[in-house]
């Protein structure tokens, strides 16, 4: 079940770095980059992000953690963590789904992912994301952007 996360909490803020560590190492290998900014971030950058996380629990276990910010009905979502022990388990998915159920005063979704990290552009594309371009944001690196439009849901 997905759980709003008091990031400014350092204990909680130290389960997400664990949670997002363990993920993003997996989009490390993925994509043969290990220069991923979520894996160089700490307990103190986690809390003063600014973002509003929730995460997903399996049997009492945060299993996964979503972040996003949301500015002027554009949801920008910055952080999509699964733990390598639940991959394939549709934390994913249920972390976005819900997400996307629960903002509803929302006209435009971004989100952004390794070129490479081939799970996660299928798992966007399956939700309903529409690919509109790359960027290198390191050299040799490359970002995918995807975004959805909410028009219906724009109020």
């Amino acid at each position: 079940m997905m759980k709003e996360l008091d990031i400014t909490d350092r204990k909680v803020a130290q389960q997400v770095l664990d949670l997002q560590l363990s993920s993003y190492r997996v989009e490390a290998e993925l994509t043969g980059f290990d220069g991923i900014p979520p894996l160089r971030d700490t307990v103190e950058m986690l809390i003063s992000s600014g973002e509003t996380f929730y995460g997903w629990y399996l049997g009492g276990e945060l299993a996964g953690a979503v972040s996003y910010k949301l500015e002027e009905k554009v949801l920008d979502i910055h952080r999509v963590m699964v733990h390598p022990r639940h991959f394939r388990k549709g934390v994913a998915t249920a972390l976005l789904q819900s997400l996307l159920d629960s903002t509803t005063a929302v006209h435009r979704v971004e989100v952004r992912t390794g070129s490479l990290n081939h799970p996660a552009r299928k798992l966007y594309r399956r939700l309903g994301f529409i690919e509109v371009g790359e960027e290198e944001t390191a050299p040799g690196f490359w970002m995918t952007r995807f975004t959805m439009v909410r028009d219906g849901d724009a109020g």
